[in-house]
């Protein structure tokens, strides 16, 4: 049985959107209404500190949900930064994932969490909870082919690392879906200098799991490199 869990939050107020413009990674203010949006929030060296869900309801009501271990630290941060804005976090409760297609949504009501996670590893949808605060940066789980990066919508907080990479670079490493044999590996743990692992969960006779790669050190292990989906398995790399 999976220990995951989620909370969910409303953040109402005329100053919502405008706050979290300068928050996540995402255009917020583009957001289609009554969708489910992945995105994060990230520190100032461009490493994600926060991976949130959200759907924008109206113009001045939204809805995110954060792992439940991050849910607490994430409540401070908004409170933090948001003071002096004219909105409201409310913390709403539990809630648990349903896979919709390639991407999640949230239901009151109790869901196999175990299954989700295997779905979520195999479509490539890389989560951000407690145990991986800071180790990854947005390009290299794969996030802009997620829909949840902007380039070109202004200051955030880690916005000019995350550009700097975006424009001028390249991950060295970067998302995969494998399978291997043994217990499942912990979240951060390096298989082999090259390949660190961003969620795992065990399935009968071994386990499956994201991890960061580079595609050569894959090779030197003893495990199945599984194939993503279309829209995940282009180049990270900004077309030239």
């Amino acid at each position: 049985m999976s220990d995951l869990a989620f909370s969910s939050f409303t953040l109402i107020g005329v100053d919502a959107i405008k706050f979290l413009q300068g928050q996540v990674t995402v255009n917020v203010e583009a957001l289609a209404e009554n969708v489910t949006q992945y995105t994060a929030i990230c520190d100032l060296k461009g490493r994600i500190h926060f991976g949130l869900w959200l759907k924008k309801l109206n113009p001045e009501h939204l809805e995110i949900v954060t792992t439940q271990d991050q849910a607490e630290e994430f409540a401070k941060h908004i409170k933090k930064y948001g003071a002096f804005s004219r909105m409201k976090l409310e913390e709403t409760g539990a809630v648990s994932p349903i896979t919709n297609a390639l991407t999640t949504d949230f239901s009151a009501k109790s869901t196999d969490i175990s299954a989700w996670e295997i779905t979520a590893i195999r479509t490539g949808q890389a989560y951000i909870n407690q145990a991986i605060e800071g180790v990854f940066q947005p390009q290299e789980l794969r996030l802009h082919q997620r829909g949840a990066i902007n380039y070109d919508k202004g200051c955030y907080l880690g916005q000019e690392v995350i550009a700097r990479l975006w424009f001028k670079a390249k991950p060295k490493a970067w998302l995969h879906a494998i399978q291997g044999s043994g217990a499942a590996p912990a979240q951060a743990e390096q298989l082999n200098k090259g390949v660190q692992v961003v969620n795992s969960t065990a399935i009968e006779n071994g386990y499956l799991a994201l991890v960061v790669a580079r595609p050569e050190a894959l090779e030197e292990l003893e495990v199945t490199v599984l194939v993503l989906p279309e829209s995940l398995s282009g180049d990270v790399a900004r077309p030239q």
